[in-house]
């Protein structure tokens, strides 16, 4: 059989268009991502940032102001730093392990990320079990802490490692049966999206924080100790275990434990946000600014951007109560830390669930 040179240019340029169209979907897949991980290293720097004007201001003291314009870029500059710093290893340790633990506490915090909407149309995995998948892969990063610990050769890493896993188990199971009760306000959903729209029907007094108060405040005390702030920073305390699990620890790996606090801390006001403060919605009708000037075309555009906006204040204003507490608590014992998680947060969240279920069942 024998082909012309007209078929066989044919074939080539069908191979092309076909190459070109799976380049193009790759890259459509990469792109929400890639943008998604650029706001939150953005968002992280500016929590640093917050936290140490704040905390100055608590202080009565300067804090930065060298490295950029009021010390914005403080935060950067450390960061570059440790990515210079020499990589030690422990001679004794089990290398691989500890190379991969700072790996598997960032990694798995950012995949939580995913199920968190900015706007209605703006969440990159719209799931049915959302905050279910983020309570699930959150509790894969003390496995990450652990493994530091243990690999690290040091008895002040490995308590510091123990230390985090007893706490993580502690106060997810509370955690988790807060957002259990709001799921059964909204139609047995455990979507992101539907939480927030369920918060939508009645404006600022259909917010979560008013029906659920006492589920607010287990939720934001379990939340603290799964980020491990103080006063629940008992992993790493310094005046009795060193560093905890980072004692060992230096350059990009020590400052990826330090991103990986700051992103469960982001992460984690977030889904306040999200769960009790309404998401992107607020009361004010801001869409008929775009009605009034006759830009409905450019309305979704608006909409999207102020619901952004409004998600982000929410969520850094509510920031300023785990970074208050750091200098205003003094860090409890491990066996008050252990009882607060058992003995009364747990009992707590339970009554709080059945309320919430004979609740719905008489109001059917």
């Amino acid at each position: 059989m024998i082909m012309d040179t007209t078929e066989i240019q044919d074939i080539n340029s069908f191979y092309t268009v076909e190459s070109l169209k799976g380049v193009y979907g790759i890259i459509w897949v990469l792109v929400p991502i890639l943008t998604l991980i650029l706001g939150i290293t953005i968002g992280v720097l500016v929590i640093v940032w917050l936290e140490r004007e704040i905390s100055a201001g608590l202080q009565q003291r300067i804090g930065p102001e060298y490295a950029g314009p009021l010390g914005v870029l403080q935060a950067l500059a450390d960061g570059t730093k440790l990515l210079f710093k020499e990589n030690l290893l422990p001679s004794r340790g089990d290398i691989r392990l500890f190379s991969i633990g700072p790996s598997i506490a960032v990694i798995s915090i950012l995949l939580s990320y995913s199920v968190i909407p900015f706007d209605y149309r703006l969440v990159l995995a719209d799931l049915n079990i959302g905050v279910f998948l983020w309570i699930a892969v959150s509790s894969i990063a003390p496995i990450g802490l652990l493994m530091s610990g243990y690999s690290s050769n040091n008895k002040y890493s490995f308590l510091g490692g123990l230390r985090a896993a007893a706490q993580s188990i502690s106060y997810e199971i509370p955690l988790t049966l807060c957002v259990l009760s709001i799921s059964l306000r909204v139609s047995n959903s455990l979507s992101t999206v539907d939480i927030v729209e369920a918060q939508s029907k009645y404006g600022f007094w259909g917010w979560n924080l008013w029906c659920q108060p006492i589920g607010f405040i287990v939720f934001l005390i379990s939340s603290l100790a799964e980020c491990e702030r103080l006063p629940f920073d008992l992993p790493e305390a310094e005046e009795e275990l060193v560093a905890g699990y980072q004692t060992e620890y230096s350059g990009i790996k020590f400052g990826l434990f330090y991103v990986a606090s700051y992103l469960n801390l982001l992460v984690s006001s977030l889904f306040v946000t999200v769960l009790y403060l309404g998401g992107w919605n607020i009361s004010i009708p801001y869409i008929f600014v775009s009605e009034l000037f006759e830009i409905n075309k450019a309305r979704w555009v608006f909409g999207t951007t102020i619901g952004i906006f409004i998600t982000l204040a929410k969520t850094y204003l509510f920031l300023f109560i785990p970074i208050t507490t750091r200098w205003t608590l003094p860090r409890l014992r491990i066996d008050q830390l252990l009882n607060l998680g058992w003995k009364f947060l747990l009992p707590i969240s339970l009554g709080n669930l059945l309320l919430t279920t004979s609740f719905q069942l008489f109001s059917l």
